[in-house]
């Protein structure tokens, strides 16, 4: 595992952060990427004390170009890339008749586009390499749709779909594997990025008090199990979620 290279996105927090940690102790180097510069110059210095290797680019996945230079600078810096874990993602849920339209672009833009782009930078390396892994985040919110996360569960359907076409693509002579994660409820800072307020009484009706949220740990483990099968063996899909957790 110490010979592999992992791009991580939206690395400065949450799941992201802990996929850093749990890669860097098992000897994968990784190259972090997100728009806030302090946390990832502090988990940096984490990871490379702890005796792990990492560095980190600012970054906006919404940006073709970001993203372009992300990989640039890790091929440049590693001198390749194995793993390509696109995790950054929003979810400012809300009901659809509250018209959230800057919200739901900024879903569309971070969700859909920051994947797409975080895949198409990789692709060609991975292709002449004829070998990579790239991990995408999905959501239970693809397979469960309920009140206030039409918009959401909607990117992240196009996340399933975009990485399962990709799959289809891949020739029985490429060594490229695809994994989508679909996490269900975890404790990071993902619900902070909801506005409308008016949807919490709906989401209690739904039972979400009634279990406790995975760890951001649990996740990155997950994946971590993913990146270590052998390479005849690809996890197309993982959905992972507290075992009381009836949504």
């Amino acid at each position: 595992m110490n010979t592999k290279v992992a791009i991580i996105t939206g690395a400065s927090s949450g799941m992201g952060a802990a996929t850093a940690r749990v890669l860097a102790n098992n000897g994968i180097k990784v190259m972090m990427a997100a728009r806030r510069e302090e946390r990832l110059q502090e988990l940096c210095k984490e990871i490379n004390n702890g005796g792990g290797e990492a560095s980190y680019k600012v970054t906006d996945v919404t940006s073709y170009a970001d993203m372009e230079a992300l990989a640039n600078e890790t091929i440049k810096t590693y001198g390749q890339i194995d793993i390509m874990i696109n995790n950054a993602g929003v979810m400012p849920l809300s009901f659809f008749r509250n018209l959230k339209v800057n919200e739901w672009e900024q879903m569309i833009d971070v969700n859909i586009k920051g994947v797409l782009y975080g895949m198409a930078v990789v692709y060609k390396h991975m292709e002449e390499r004829n070998e990579g892994h790239i991990i995408n985040f999905g959501s239970i919110a693809s397979h469960v749709i309920f009140p206030s996360s039409s918009v959401y569960s909607a990117t992240k359907s196009a996340v399933k779909v975009l990485t399962e076409g990709m799959r289809a693509e891949i020739t029985p002579n490429q060594k490229i594997r695809t994994t989508l994660i679909c996490p269900g409820s975890v404790a990071t800072e993902l619900s902070n990025t909801i506005t409308d307020t008016s949807i919490f009484p709906e989401l209690e009706k739904l039972g979400n008090k009634e279990w406790t949220p995975l760890e951001a740990n649990d996740i990155a483990n997950t994946i971590l199990f993913a990146i270590q099968q052998p390479p005849n063996v690809d996890i197309n899909e993982m959905i992972v979620r507290p075992t009381a957790q009836s949504l």
